[in-house]
């Protein structure tokens, strides 16, 4: 039995630097797990597999599926789970579209690096080593696609990164982490519900399918939501508070929910929209009248990923609606 690992680059990755041109070179899955101690006297021996060398915010949708598809041959191969090593800029998005469409009780754990190995004490050896304890352990079943850093275990759906340098950056404001791992062993404190995993359309209807994301903000003129029907099949609204939004933009919005799937969320990062607390232009009540979708308590980066890849697979309203009551 095996652990299957793949490498997409990232800081956990990077040693040496180009004068003025920073921490560049990428170390291969060999040399990356040849530096973290103990690894080497798991049990379960490591299958690696070095995908592309790709800074996070450089991702596609395309690279993070064929990365699942080639995941899932290594499991039906005999691999007992499978972790994923990239940059941490998307790590959060890259968890949540794996854990949407992955159909294996085995584990899928994504980690990376806050500290590059060039600087004093890098956090990629432990997150690696944590990783895959983790992906190895009977404990870790049935829970998805999972984010190990800092030897802390967070479910993809809650998980968020919340700092720009700390090597503590990943926590789950509404959970909390699931587990720990601690003297080496994964100890899973909470089980959330997991739900089916979503059809994968084909890369061309991902291409074909593009969600917006509009981030309100003070005194919001709404240019950018002018044309959005034209260029886009979808709508992400991060509204403030608990789903609110300037009075004036409440018509615009409306009239595109009329047109296309648009999805109200909270960019506060944390707890859920309300569906019937307060009313007025803008508010919560009037903007689900016009036809906004509630997006619960799903954060507005990880409702973009849902509702594209329901697009894309061809879901209609209702469908929708259904999946954001039940994911969100």
């Amino acid at each position: 039995m095996t652990i299957a690992l793949f490498t997409l680059g990232g800081t956990i990755s990077m040693a040496g630097d180009s004068p003025g041109a920073g921490v560049v070179s990428r170390l291969t899955g060999e040399q990356l797990t040849a530096a973290v101690p103990g690894l080497a006297d798991l049990a379960e021996p490591l299958e690696i597999h070095d995908v592309q060398a790709a800074p996070s915010a450089s991702l596609s949708f395309a690279t993070v599926l064929d990365v699942v598809a080639a995941a899932s041959r290594a499991v039906t191969g005999g691999a007992t789970g499978v972790v994923l090593t990239q940059g941490t800029d998307s790590m959060e998005e890259t968890a949540w579209l794996v854990d949407l469409v992955w159909p294996h009780p085995e584990p899928f754990v994504v980690t990376g690096a806050m500290r590059n190995p060039t600087l004093a004490g890098p956090d990629g050896p432990a997150n690696l080593l944590a990783a895959v304890q983790v992906a190895a352990s009977p404990e870790a079943r049935e829970l998805g696609a999972l984010v190990v850093f800092a030897e802390e275990v967070h479910a993809a759906r809650w998980v968020r990164k919340q700092h720009s340098t700390s090597t503590g950056t990943f926590g789950s404001p509404n959970l909390g982490p699931m587990g720990q791992v601690v003297e080496g062993v994964p100890r899973i404190l909470a089980r959330p519900s997991r739900h089916a995993p979503l059809p994968q359309p084909a890369v061309e209807r991902w291409e074909a399918t593009r969600v917006a994301l509009h981030t309100v903000v003070l005194d919001d003129d709404g240019l950018l939501l002018e044309r959005v029907a034209d260029t886009h099949q979808g709508l992400v609204v991060a509204a403030f508070g608990v789903g609110h939004v300037p009075a004036w933009l409440a018509e615009p919005l409306g009239e595109l929910a009329r047109v296309m799937p648009v999805v109200l969320t909270s960019r506060t990062g944390s707890g859920s929209v309300l569906e019937q607390t307060y009313g007025g232009p803008g508010s919560e009540i009037d903007l689900l009248g016009r036809g906004l979708l509630n997006g619960g308590m799903l954060d507005p980066y990880k409702a973009r990923i849902l509702l594209r890849l329901l697009l894309a697979s061809g879901a209609d309203r209702e469908r929708i609606t259904e999946e954001l009551a039940l994911r969100g």
